[in-house]
């Protein structure tokens, strides 16, 4: 028997697909809703190869409130994960109101449907970015939340607020948020990956991309920031990890029922962080391929280093990462090759 359906808002992008199949492994049935504003329609045939092709998949956009809304009626799911938003950091110092309109009004109608239909539990999905520039390292979750260093994490930032203060006004949901790194990698399948649209914001497709051609230079954002090689540090985890975080928190939420009432906030990540020039030396050293890079002038938006201590996610949700970097980084590229420019 099914454990229950388990909706996942921006289901077809590259952490709700991996997640999607998890959930699948772990018994519920997952359904996907996206707008396939940044991500392709092939994500769903791969998704069904690695789950069932029955899969239920719902072009929706969640600021969309009576399609939305729909879903919820059809389906009745026993919880929400909700990872539907826009994430580039760069775009939002560009295009800041895009971000807030999205971001937020999106997390709006799934709080008040959850609400209204009394679907009880909640993960969001947050970022690690709430922690903005941080002053001590690694940081957990009672470190400071210091002010946003792109409009994108303040999305978030505003965000876990919304949930918690949807939860504290006495609505029947728990919720957890989940501040999560940076997720890299793709299925050891080779039948899922990170493919954005245009030009990736993230590193590892960056790389990927550039050792396969379809690009024909990285660039380093900075090499004068105050770490031992100059360029930023960040807490890298796999896709795959990730996704089974998100499982975890599923089912510490069900498994505590009426128990458990609030929100709980949570750190996903390695408890290690690496510099964008030792991602790069690693992805040379494990493929064997050289890539073709430069330095350049910093990033608006970004911060300096951030990692995460991972204490509380070992003891809340029983969980912990079991693939390394270099595997990542070779998931990643044994992805790439699959792929057609």
């Amino acid at each position: 028997m099914p454990k229950g359906k388990v909706l996942i808002t921006g289901g077809a992008g590259y952490i709700g697909a991996h997640t999607a199949v998890a959930l699948f492994e772990a018994g519920y049935e997952p359904l996907v809703l996206d707008n396939f504003s940044n991500t392709l329609p092939s994500a769903i045939d791969a998704i069904r190869q690695l789950t069932f092709d029955g899969l239920k998949v719902y072009e929706t956009d969640c600021c969309d409130y009576q399609a939305l809304e729909e879903v919820y009626l059809n389906e009745k799911p026993v919880g929400v994960i909700h990872f539907a938003a826009f994430k580039a950091v760069g775009e939002s110092v560009r295009l800041p109101l895009k971000y807030y309109k999205n971001n937020l009004m999106s997390l709006a109608n799934v709080l008040e449907l959850s609400v209204k239909h009394s679907i009880k539990n909640l993960v969001f999905s947050s970022s690690c970015t709430v922690y903005g520039q941080p002053e001590h390292l690694p940081v957990h979750e009672g470190s400071p939340i210091l002010p946003a260093e792109s409009p994108y994490g303040n999305t978030k930032q505003i965000g876990e607020e919304m949930v918690r203060d949807a939860v504290q006004s006495g609505a029947p949901l728990a919720a957890i948020s989940l501040r999560y790194f940076n997720p890299v990698g793709a299925h050891p399948s080779s039948k899922l990956g990170e493919l954005p649209l245009g030009t990736p914001n993230n590193l590892v497709p960056f790389i990927t991309q550039t050792v396969a051609g379809w690009r024909d230079q990285l660039t380093v954002f900075g090499d004068d920031y105050p770490t031992p090689d100059g360029t930023c540090i960040r807490d890298y985890i796999h896709v795959c990890d990730l996704a089974e975080a998100h499982v975890a928190a599923i089912k510490t939420l069900e498994k505590a029922e009426d128990s458990y009432s609030g929100v709980d906030y949570i750190n996903i990540g390695t408890g290690r962080g690496h510099s964008v020039l030792e991602v790069i030396h690693a992805f040379e050293d494990t493929t064997g391929h050289k890539l073709n890079y430069q330095i350049g002038p910093r990033r608006p938006g970004d911060v300096t280093a951030v990692f995460a201590d991972t204490t509380k996610s070992k003891k809340a949700l029983g969980w912990s990462p079991k693939y390394s970097m270099e595997e990542a980084l070779v998931h990643a590229w044994n992805w790439q090759k699959t792929l057609k420019k």
